[in-house]
């Protein structure tokens, strides 16, 4: 009697341990199946599962993308090693979970668009928009243009400006006329490409951007400059005549 109560402390102890080891097992597959999940959720890019599936049952798209139907993973593994592909999740927590046969190059190609999509979310992706003139474009309408250009580059657009001639072509060049036209945008701007004659000369191009810090600071209230195709309005003229001759009046008396 005297053995077996010396003993069963030993005992006791054993089992206390085991208890001990069964729960820290239990709590390192739950974190890593916790782990698992997070990675499923922020994977940047796509990969081969290879042999490792566990759902039973799986939609299964070929190599070109067509629907082979829902079939049992062995047959899928089967199909994986009778046509030398790889094994690639689409959306695992569908109902069935959606996989796909692809091949090692296909694998890469969808790797680089991810990329370049993870790239262009991060720095946010310039936009250029399109804007083609005429040469002989009435003074309204290109005014009327040039402000589409400014609502383009207050939302961080570029925009490129192209100058097409009419047949009743300037003596002006081109390139000369591009930069007058853009001189009549007020809002502060900055290029990329500089007014330039493209398509041997039968054609001018710019390409305009936001201004930068550094460009804001140095930016002065700018004036439309004008355009040397258009002539001046005499009625202008007439009317700042009177005031001049009230002061020779005033003047004389």
């Amino acid at each position: 009697m005297g053995l077996r109560g010396h003993k069963a402390p030993a005992v006791d102890a054993v089992l206390h341990r085991s208890g001990d080891d069964g729960d820290t097992a239990e709590t390192e597959l739950q974190e890593k199946k916790k782990k698992k999940k997070q990675d499923l959720k922020v994977r940047p890019t796509i990969s081969s599962v290879g042999r490792k599936i566990h759902q039973r049952h799986l939609l299964l798209l070929d190599e070109e993308g067509e629907n082979l139907g829902t079939i049992h993973r062995a047959d899928a593994l089967r199909l994986m090693d009778e046509r030398g592909l790889k094994l690639v999740p689409v959306n695992e927590n569908a109902e069935p979970p959606v996989y796909r046969l692809m091949s090692g190059k296909q694998i890469h190609e969808e790797q680089m668009k991810l990329r370049e999509k993870q790239k262009n979310k991060g720095t946010g992706a310039v936009q250029v928009k399109d804007l083609t003139l005429s040469s002989d474009i009435a003074l309204h309408d290109l005014d009327t243009k040039l402000k589409q250009v400014t609502s383009w580059l207050e939302k961080k657009h570029h925009v490129r400006l192209t100058l097409k001639p009419r047949r009743d072509r300037s003596e002006k060049a081109l390139d000369s006329l591009l930069e007058e036209m853009v001189g009549r945008i007020t809002a502060p701007l900055g290029f990329i490409n500089k007014p330039k004659l493209i398509r041997e000369g039968k054609a001018a191009s710019c390409v305009l951007r936001p201004p930068s810090a550094k460009e804001l600071q140095g930016t002065r209230p700018a004036t439309p400059t004008s355009f040397s195709t258009i002539k001046p309005n005499p009625e202008k003229h007439e009317a700042a005549e009177p005031p001049s001759e009230q002061g020779q009046d005033s003047q004389q008396h």
